[in-house]
């Protein structure tokens, strides 16, 4: 949980973040929620009624600041969403919590931002069609379940094949990645299959979880990509959004490891990076 402190230190650190281009959503309400989530998963969820095991898939312990967090996390992805509608670019400094399924946490996600975010859209005018583009290391699941009768979301997940879950679910275009792949080839895969996407799909938005668990060093990987590959990754694809005029609001993934601040500054990346872009444009 202190990595995300440690992120928005670190960006204001950079003056990255200031006063003037930094949002604060409040709690999801659950007339939200529910575009994702059963009514009866987010109350056992509100008042700490899991299952023992229910408690052991989600892989946190239960406690009043993880669910305040939690609630409010889902607001921050649709908030992002809603900025990069106006900006053409948003970044949310938390998100994709992929793995979360309608009725149940799991690997660490509670509530699946990503897919509540993306149903929401589908309200508004305009919106009809909503690319999710997956780089965490680890298959997005639950947006692929949760979403897996949606025309209106497109569900991409590129991730290593043999790692969590072990059982995969569908989503739209699923592409599995060996163990040890390194990073031309994976920039490769990245870029060749999102232009395809943008093209094939035309989306009205890009939902995209920049995940840095692909990170060669990532206790949870099983990937090889530098540092510099997860830069000129996130790059290629906020470039790639913005040369078809198709906004793209980021939100963080995966990341893990004991050196909270080195692991806060690789969930910067992405974050850099647009700030970069946004300042040339």
């Amino acid at each position: 949980m202190e990595k995300f402190r440690l992120l928005h230190q670190y960006l204001s650190d950079l003056e990255i973040l200031r006063r003037e281009n930094s949002f604060r959503p409040g709690p999801c309400s659950d007339k939200f929620l529910t575009l994702a989530h059963t009514q009866e998963y987010i109350d056992k969820l509100k008042y700490n009624q899991q299952s023992k095991s229910e408690i052991r898939e989600m892989g946190l312990p239960w406690s009043p600041p993880l669910i305040k967090r939690t609630f409010i996390s889902p607001a921050g992805t649709i908030l992002t969403t809603q900025l990069a509608l106006q900006h053409g670019i948003a970044c949310h400094l938390a998100g994709g919590t992929h793995h979360a399924y309608a009725d149940k946490a799991s690997g660490f996600c509670l509530l699946n931002d990503m897919a509540i975010a993306a149903k929401l859209l589908l309200h508004q005018s305009g919106i009809k069609k909503v690319l999710i583009f997956d780089c965490d290391v680890h298959q997005g699941d639950g947006t692929a379940s949760i979403l897996q009768n949606e025309p209106g979301v497109f569900t991409c997940s590129i991730h290593c094949e043999k790692n969590f879950p072990v059982r995969k679910q569908k989503s739209d275009l699923d592409i599995g990645l060996e163990v040890g792949l390194t990073d031309q080839s994976y920039l490769n895969i990245v870029s060749d299959t999102l232009e395809k996407l943008l093209t094939q799909q035309s989306p009205d938005l890009v939902i995209y979880d920049a995940g840095v668990d692909v990170w060669e060093h990532d206790p949870l990987g099983r990937l090889n990509i530098s540092l510099e590959g997860i830069r000129k990754r996130d790059r290629l694809v906020i470039e790639a959004c913005l040369r078809k005029n198709i906004p793209i609001a980021t939100v963080i993934g995966g990341g893990y490891e004991d050196n909270r601040m080195a692991l806060a500054k690789r969930h910067a990346i992405v974050i850099e990076e647009a700030y970069s872009i946004s300042q040339k444009s």
